[in-house]
């Protein structure tokens, strides 16, 4: 499912830029900030379906539900490319207004297209919340080897989603570009349909988890239990504090031990009276929690840190996702004879990840787990680190080759022409394949550290907190692009990037990418992991309820 879902996603995410520009005739910095826009909103979603996922619906009929609206967007999508009353009159001479602008889209046909876009960013929310803990609830954590097995799982999901992607970018796109949009977004809907088909085959194969509870309700809950408690002194003995134990844990899998950071939040433990204790369904958990649930609000807090500081991260690949596609448009795309599509150079980095992933699972983890006993051969936060480093590097790097551009571009005299530059495209490919190998490492660390760091109530939540993190990316590049264009005096401004800046701009991202790395740095050495206490598991699998254990272990 996920290699057919991200086919779709992806070759849109890198070539609708070239659609709102070419064919709903929306300048430049419209298309680009459309787009982003659409990215962010995707990924932010992600919280909803997280939400849904852990509070109402299992993951397996989340992904399914969601699936079908994604469904539902693209086939609007199809509907507004394949008929031209839907879209405005195309941008060539004719369609100018008498000020030289390109005739807008109306406002109906605008309404077609953010209808169809948002129902595409809603169905895939939920799919890319639920679809990965679907996965890792097939795998016991509690067995060191399953453990291990699940590790992998996160580098084949990937690999899975490498893929589809890299498929995406190069099928997907060049039907849009030769055969028409109606036929690009046409493969979109079919494929969305067999990934839906696909995901449900294996419907009564799953270990299913059992929704309960409401992860952003416990937390409000604890939240609301401190107010009311803020008075009282927070004991120093966990013994002090109201617990679940044994028997009375009911379906809760884990306990979670008592941490000493965010000792204020604990006032929600406390119990004002024996009522609160031998009663705890008067008044509810909004009076007094347990310390299980206060540690998993400890846990969110203590991971928002480390989400904010792989943000910059992301706003870094909305540039190659927006100006670098449109660098490539400048360029010459022809390879043996055959013309490459400005989208699909995303394809290089997803080549490169494609051929490391297996690299990475089969050989550096075991070589790195004899070394330091991790199971995962170096942990996640250090994972994420090295991703970071790396888009620094990405972004220096596209600096100096949109220097080089420019300099062709002023060298041939073409600064003003709109033909193609005697450059090749595949310059392009250097900061491409560097920033591949940073997602190879960031985005997959960020999966395994927010699933196996939530509690097992909130593990939807916590991936979607991890997509989040491309959310705010995505928002935070179309700020960053009206921020940087205001203090310079217009970077980039205008629909001639031989005469734009944008050298100095991705030079500015490499350097705010160190700074954003010292400040991560700071997070991950601040961070302290979970500690579990196991006390009992009825983890429903086929109606089959496994049996007792009484393991401890640390995160």
């Amino acid at each position: 499912m996920e290699g057919l879902e991200n086919m779709a996603f992806v070759s849109n995410a890198v070539s609708l830029v070239t659609y709102f520009n070419g064919y709903m005739n929306f300048g430049l910095t419209k298309s680009a900030t459309t787009l982003t826009n659409f990215m962010g909103t995707s990924f932010l979603l992600a919280l909803f379906g997280g939400f849904i996922s852990d509070t109402y619906l299992s993951r397996f009929k989340t992904c399914v539900l969601f699936g079908c609206v994604e469904l539902m967007g693209y086939a609007l999508l199809t509907v507004q490319a394949h008929f031209d009353i839907f879209r405005p009159t195309p941008c060539k001479g004719v369609a100018l207004l008498s000020n030289g602008q390109c005739e807008p889209a109306k406002a109906g046909q605008s309404a077609i297209l953010y209808s169809g876009l948002y129902l595409v960013a809603l169905g895939t929310s939920g799919v890319k919340a639920a679809l990965p803990s679907l996965g890792a609830d097939q795998f016991d954590e509690r067995d060191p080897m399953e453990a291990a097995h699940l590790s992998s799982f996160f580098n084949w999901f990937l690999f899975s989603l490498t893929i589809g992607a890299s498929v995406g970018v190069t099928f997907v796109v060049w039907i849009s570009s030769n055969q028409g949009w109606d036929w690009g977004f046409g493969v979109c809907t079919v494929a969305v349909f067999f990934a839906i088909v696909f995901i449900f085959m294996g419907r009564s194969t799953y270990r299913n988890n059992v929704p309960g509870g409401g992860s952003i309700l416990r937390v409000l809950q604890v939240l609301v239990a401190a107010t009311r408690n803020w008075r009282l002194p927070v004991p120093d003995s966990a013994d002090e504090l109201h617990e679940l134990h044994d028997k009375e844990t009911g379906i809760q899998i884990e306990i979670l031990q008592r941490t000493n950071q965010f000792r204020f939040l604990d006032r929600a433990a406390i119990s004002r009276s024996i009522e609160d204790v031998s009663s705890p369904h008067i008044g509810g958990s909004w009076r007094i929690c347990t310390v299980t649930q206060v540690e998993e609000t400890k846990i969110l807090l203590r991971m928002l840190p480390i989400i904010l500081s792989t943000i910059f991260m992301n706003t870094c690949l909305a540039q190659l996702q927006t100006f670098t596609v449109q660098q490539g448009v400048t360029m010459d795309t022809n390879l043996l004879g055959f013309r490459v599509p400005a989208p699909s150079l995303p394809v290089i980095p997803l080549l490169f990840m494609a051929l490391l992933i297996p690299l990475y699972d089969r050989i550096f983890v075991p070589i790195a787990r004899k070394i330091t006993g991790i199971p995962t051969g170096i942990r996640h936060l250090q994972r994420i680190g090295i991703g970071l480093v790396l888009s620094a590097i990405s972004m220096a790097i596209a600096g100096v080759v949109e220097t080089r551009r420019k300099s062709v571009a002023v060298h041939h005299g073409m600064v003003n022409s709109i033909d193609p530059l005697p450059i090749s495209v595949f310059w392009l490919g250097f900061q491409y394949a560097v920033f591949g190998v940073a997602d190879l490492f960031t985005l997959v660390g960020l999966l395994e550290f927010f699933n196996g760091e939530s509690s097992v109530g909130m593990k939807s939540l916590g991936t979607a907190i991890s997509w989040c993190s491309f959310a705010f990316g995505y928002y935070g590049s179309s700020v960053v692009v009206e921020v940087v264009n205001q203090a310079s005096g217009g970077w980039l401004a205008g629909n001639n990037l031989n005469r734009s800046k944008l050298n100095y701009f991705y030079w500015l991202l490499a350097g705010l990418s160190v700074l954003n790395f010292g400040v991560y740095l700071l997070c991950a050495s601040w961070y302290k992991y979970k500690k579990v206490e196991v006390k009992k598991m009825a983890h429903v699998s086929n109606g089959v309820e496994d049996k007792e254990y009484g393991v401890k272990f640390k995160g």
